[in-house]
């Protein structure tokens, strides 16, 4: 059986692996075996927080919505309420960017929803 040579693939792949780390401290970012590990970490961590980004957004839509109908002297729940039994189909992200760039269109559809 002859036998199989990896020496090529063996520093191809230890390349990668040191090039994805580069930038990291200590031995993660010149040890194969800390290296690996930490690129593991790092993408664990990254796919966790890319999905944890998308609550963070919506409070902070709905922080810019609350503060904006305080004015009228609404909660923010009582606004999501009103807005849903007039059937408006706005969601969070565009009235907070309503709120926070054209106010007078905020107002309008706060004044709307509650006649």
């Amino acid at each position: 059986m002859a036998r199989v040579k990896r020496g090529k693939n063996k520093n191809q792949k230890r390349k990668n692996v040191l090039k994805k780390t580069k930038g990291y401290r200590g031995r993660q970012k010149s040890h194969k075996r800390s290296a690996k590990e930490a690129l593991t970490h790092a993408g664990r961590n990254a796919y966790k927080h890319r999905k944890r980004k998308k609550g963070d957004m919506r409070r902070q839509w709905q922080i810019v919505i609350g503060a904006a109908v305080k004015k009228h002297d609404l909660s923010y729940s009582r606004f999501i309420n009103l807005l849903k039994e007039a059937d408006v189909e706005l969601d969070r992200k565009s009235l907070a960017g309503l709120a926070q760039e054209q106010p007078e269109a905020f107002d309008a559809v706060v004044e709307s929803v509650m006649v």
